[in-house]
């Protein structure tokens, strides 16, 4: 079965940097693009940046020149490299594959960003 796990978050000052990681299982990793979602308390999950199967990347707009998703096909690994963190990018980060007619998501890591 598709299993999504990410790791990596935590509590980070405002300006820091963590790097979350997806390691995927149960689908051919290197024929699908990946995605990272957020959803902070309160608010509806959003988009944050989708890896395509040729490394093309898209970001949120909020997201652009601070974060970098990458992905290592031999690891299947999925990574979000997020920069100059702010406050508002607290929330619970989610690995995502959406396979045939369904989406499939990670159980999400916790991001909080606060000095």
């Amino acid at each position: 079965q598709v299993q999504l796990v990410e790791s990596g978050g935590g509590l980070v000052q405002p300006g820091g940097s963590l790097r979350l990681s997806c390691v995927a299982s149960g689908f051919t990793f290197s024929n699908n693009a990946m995605r990272w979602y957020r959803q902070a308390p309160g608010k509806e999950r959003e988009f944050v940046a989708r890896i395509a199967v040729t490394g093309r990347t898209t970001y949120a707009d909020s997201m652009k020149g601070r974060f970098t998703i990458s992905r290592d096909n031999a690891k299947n690994t999925v990574s979000l490299q997020m920069n100059g963190l702010k406050p508002e990018d607290t929330a619970v980060y989610y690995c995502n594959v959406f396979l045939a007619i369904t989406n499939y998501w990670g159980q999400g890591t916790q991001v909080t960003v606060s000095s």
